[in-house]
């Protein structure tokens, strides 16, 4: 550890988006994140690094940072987790998934302080053998998650008090959101630790990892708010003063 590990901004991974982008007059595929990310992550004392498909999902890759962001971003294919597509459900993202699901591993085996957001508690779920519902209006009988394809909502969260995410967020919170999916079979080893009036699962944490946190909603769409990822960067930060998960 060296004399300026206390000072330095922890580094914090994003997994990215690969879509074909415009940049003046050029038009090519490009890895990208909405920069609201990129902010939230910046505010809350962390040095946001962009994490590309093309990387290995391997342990050198996981020890370069400090804590992992699992993006929001299309459907997890249903395949993943042995269904078929519902009607409703994007075309799959083949790379995306296989890298996401096994990068969520991989970090949760090196205890990898980790936050995933929307699709990423979606993919967290599937990699511990959870399943989705697919189009949740169909669940719970409206579309207040997502009022549009592209538009956000706001939702009551009720949060379990003695939770981790409950000490960073009281009791009840309202969340900005923009899905059409959701947690159904719980995986292996995860909590439910946050609900919506409606019942739909907002948030889980990890059993037995220092900071493993997933919410259905988009903390970084609320510049009001950024205690989730300041939990996030803390939990980096103390890793880093105890040696933490890195080789």
């Amino acid at each position: 550890m060296g004399s300026n590990d206390s000072e330095r901004r922890p580094i914090v991974g994003l997994t990215t988006y690969v879509e074909t982008a415009r940049f003046g007059p050029w038009e090519e595929r490009a890895a990208l994140v909405p920069d609201t990310y990129i902010q939230a992550v910046h505010a809350a004392g962390g040095l946001p690094v962009l994490f590309p498909p093309a990387l290995p999902a391997d342990a050198g890759v996981i020890a370069g940072v400090d804590a992992l962001i699992l993006t929001g971003g299309p459907d997890v294919d249903p395949a993943r987790y042995g269904a078929v597509a519902h009607a409703e459900t994007g075309a799959p993202r083949t790379e995306r998934d296989e890298w996401e699901l096994a990068l969520c591993r991989l970090s949760l085996e090196a205890d990898l302080p980790m936050l995933a957001i929307c699709r990423g508690v979606q993919v967290l779920n599937v990699a511990l053998g959870g399943t989705l519902h697919q189009h949740l209006p169909d669940v719970v009988g409206h579309s207040g998650h997502r009022p549009a394809t592209g538009a956000t909502g706001m939702t009551e969260v009720v949060v379990d008090a003695g939770s981790l995410t409950g000490s960073l967020l009281g009791s009840q919170v309202t969340v900005v959101c923009s899905h059409h999916q959701a947690l159904d079979v719980l995986g292996d080893g995860l909590a439910v630790v946050a609900r919506s009036l409606d019942e739909t699962i907002e948030a889980v944490e990890v059993a037995g990892r220092s900071f493993a946190v997933g919410v259905q909603w988009h903390p970084e769409d609320d510049p009001t708010d950024r205690r989730i990822f300041v939990g996030l960067v803390g939990a980096a930060r103390r890793s880093i003063l105890t040696g933490g998960h890195r080789p």
